[in-house]
C-alpha cells in the first residue's frame, strides 16, 4: 500500500495520492509510516531522477503537486501524532531578481525531504530575509540568484545577517545559474549546490548534523 503511494507520488496522479493515503489511514497505518514510506518515498526517488537528468521540471511539478494533496490530508494526524518536520528553511529570490523556477523546485525538494519551509517569494530585500531569520530561527537559509546583476546581492545579505549578530545562527546556502563555488567561497556563504535534488539532500544532512 504504501509503495503504491510512492508510485502515486512519482507518477503525479494526485487523485490516486489522496485515495491511497486515505485507504492506508483506515487500514490502520501510522501518519508518519504514509509521510516517510510513501509521499516522501516517491518525492525522494523523483528527486534522484531530476539529478540524473531521468525526469525534467515538468514531472517534479506534477509530482510535487501530488505529495502536496497527501500531506494536506496527513497534516491533522501528523499533529495528533507529534510528526515535527527534519528542519525549517527560509528560501527566496534575492532582491532585483523575480525569477521563481529554480526557487520553487528547491522548496518542492525540501518540503519533499521533510523540511517546513517559509517562502518569502522573489524580488525580496536584505532587511526582509533578516527579519524572517530572527522570526522563524531556520537552520537553512537559501538565496537565489538567476542574474549577473542579482548575484551580488547574496554577499548584501550575508552582510545584513553579520551585523545583525545572526550570521553564526543559520547555514547560507546559494544558487543560481551565475553562481559558483568560488562565488560562494569569495562572498562568505557556506553552501553551493547546482541543482534543486542537491540542495535538499545537502539541507538534510545539515539538519542531521546539529
Amino acid at each position: 500500500m504504501l509503495q503504491n503511494i510512492s508510485f502515486a507520488v512519482q507518477t503525479g496522479k494526485a487523485k490516486d495520492v489522496v485515495a491511497l493515503v486515505q485507504e492506508a489511514l483506515d487500514a490502520g497505518h501510522t501518519a508518519q509510516e504514509i509521510l516517510d514510506c510513501g509521499l516522501l518515498d516517491g518525492m525522494s526517488i523523483i528527486g534522484t531522477k531530476f539529478k540524473a537528468g531521468e525526469v525534467f521540471v515538468p514531472e517534479v511539478l506534477i509530482a510535487a503537486r501530488a505529495l502536496n494533496k497527501g500531506t494536506e490530508l496527513l497534516k491533522a494526524k501528523l499533529l495528533e501524532e507529534g510528526v515535527e518536520p527534519i528542519g525549517r528553511a527560509v528560501i527566496c529570490t534575492v532582491q532585483g531578481d523575480m525569477h521563481d523556477i529554480g526557487k520553487n523546485l528547491v522548496k518542492m525538494m525540501l518540503e519533499g525531504a521533510g523540511f517546513e519551509v517559509i517562502d518569502l517569494g522573489v524580488d525580496v530585500p536584505a532587511q526582509r530575509i533578516v527579519q524572517a531569520v530572527q522570526e522563524h530561527e531556520p537552520q537553512v537559509l537559501l538565496l537565489s540568484a538567476l542574474l549577473t546583476t542579482t548575484m551580488q546581492q547574496q554577499q548584501i545579505v550575508i552582510d545584513a545577517l553579520k551585523a545583525a549578530g545572526l550570521r553564526d545562527k543559520v547555514k547560507v546556502m546559494v544558487g543560481g545559474a551565475p553562481v559558483t563555488q568560488n562565488f560562494c567561497d569569495e562572498i562568505g556563504a557556506d553552501i553551493y549546490t547546482p541543482d534543486a535534488a542537491t540542495a535538499a539532500e545537502v539541507a538534510a544532512a545539515i539538519v542531521k548534523r546539529l
